[in-house]
């Protein structure tokens, strides 16, 4: 029972539906670069609509280009001199179905009037479900292409475990738009996925089956290869991993009160050491300090420690409940609720100072820095239903996706 009370006060269980993308983009576009795309008449008429929508989308959250309204259609080996296109680039696109169950694109960029052509590629993937990465990886190109700062985020899988039933969740594989999705892990209840690399190819997560203790797993995505970390009972989580993967920040509760640890091996290093609850460690300021959640003057707020433990220092100064919260360096992003029923993602630094919003309207939790921390991901709900928010930091731009899943738990990218 005392683990199983620890687990509800986590499992935020976050309900969706409409699997549609829905898109918000908020900038000046006269700032961005204009592209006309063109699709292939030989393309595969299934997918046109699909692929249309994403090409749409990637260029937008990028922050640097902006489409036309119109998507034509023309021959994929049209003249360049014949191409009757307004925007600063044209891309045409050949997107088609391998004979062995994969997806290729082919692309054609070209730049200027008269155009030239500036990228000629072709990009495949072994298995159809996969297509959206072909779209993501061809304009993350076009965008170092044109020499912008580079949007590499966008190629990365976002791994999240949701809520099925009593005592069972899963844990899944999404691109950042949710338009493929992959169920990669199932039985019992696995909790808290965390990516344990850059490269994406390992992750944490936590299992709880039918003994007393939960084990914390490290699995390979793509051998398959997994193993027993850690055994505790109480609370056991794994909140973030050091960039060179050598140490884990660990919420567990041997003892039936969570606090964060530090693992590299070995027997744990407990840092915190209060009496009520501290949860979800954070590595921050180069890894020298440590942000996290904790009830200690009340109600759930943001709180900063050095990385050897020490005094504690309270960085959040207003909202009623910040129960969760990401690090990327000095810059810490948390949700804090504001009157009923309302929460807002906030940007702020270490010491708590500069804070602005970046989210307004609905309840917005579980914000997670992109890998080169330019762009915030988190779950929005409103009335209308759920989905997965985007806002790029810089490019001062916001996106959202439909998610089309039920009862998210936890949520990593």
């Amino acid at each position: 029972m005392r683990y199983l009370i620890i687990f509800a006060l986590f499992l935020n269980l976050i309900f969706a539906d409409k699997p549609d993308a829905v898109l918000k983009i908020e900038k000046n576009v006269d700032q961005r670069s204009l592209v006309s795309i063109l699709y292939s008449n030989d393309s595969n008429r299934h997918y046109v609509k699909k692929v249309n929508k994403l090409f749409r989308a990637d260029f937008k959250v990028s922050g640097h280009f902006r489409t036309d309204g119109n998507i034509s259609k023309v021959a994929y080996d049209t003249p360049a001199i014949t191409l009757n296109s307004k925007g600063e680039y044209t891309l045409i696109y050949r997107f088609k179905r391998t004979p062995n169950g994969g997806a290729s694109l082919d692309i054609k960029l070209y730049k200027g009037n008269p155009k030239k052509l500036i990228l000629n590629k072709n990009y495949t993937v072994s298995r159809m479900e996969k297509y959206p990465f072909l779209i993501h990886k061809a304009v993350s190109e076009i965008n170092n292409m044109a020499k912008f700062p580079p949007i590499d985020w966008i190629n990365r899988y976002v791994v999240l475990s949701r809520y099925m039933g009593p005592k069972q969740t899963e844990i899944m594989l999404a691109d950042y738009s949710f338009t493929y999705r992959k169920v990669i892990i199932r039985g019992g209840l696995n909790l808290f996925p965390k990516w344990g690399d850059a490269k994406q190819h390992e992750l944490y997560y936590s299992h709880y089956g039918n003994g007393d203790n939960l084990k914390l797993y490290k699995l390979n995505i793509y051998t398959g290869n997994s193993k027993v970390v850690i055994t505790s009972s109480g609370m056991l989580a794994c909140s973030d991993v050091s960039k060179d993967g050598s140490k884990l920040l660990l919420t567990m509760a041997p003892n039936s009160q969570p606090d964060i640890y530090l693992y590299s091996g070995g027997t744990p290093k407990r840092i915190t050491k209060f009496s009520g609850i501290d949860v979800s460690g954070k590595f921050a300021d180069n890894e020298q300090s440590i942000i996290f959640v904790s009830n200690r003057m009340g109600h759930p707020n943001i709180f900063k420690i050095g990385i050897g433990g020490g005094a504690v220092q309270k960085i959040v100064y207003h909202g009623t409940n910040n129960d969760s919260c990401d690090a990327y360096g000095s810059q810490v992003v948390y949700s804090s609720k504001e009157g009923r029923g309302k929460f807002n993602i906030y940007l702020t630094d270490t010491s708590g100072s500069q804070t602005r919003p970046l989210t307004s309207g609905g309840i917005n939790q579980f914000p997670r820095f992109s890998y080169d921390g330019n762009v915030v991901m988190y779950i929005k709900r409103t009335a209308s239903g759920s989905s997965i928010g985007f806002t790029n930091i810089s490019a001062n731009i916001s996106q959202s996706f439909n998610l089309g899943i039920s009862r998210i738990q936890s949520i990593d990218w």
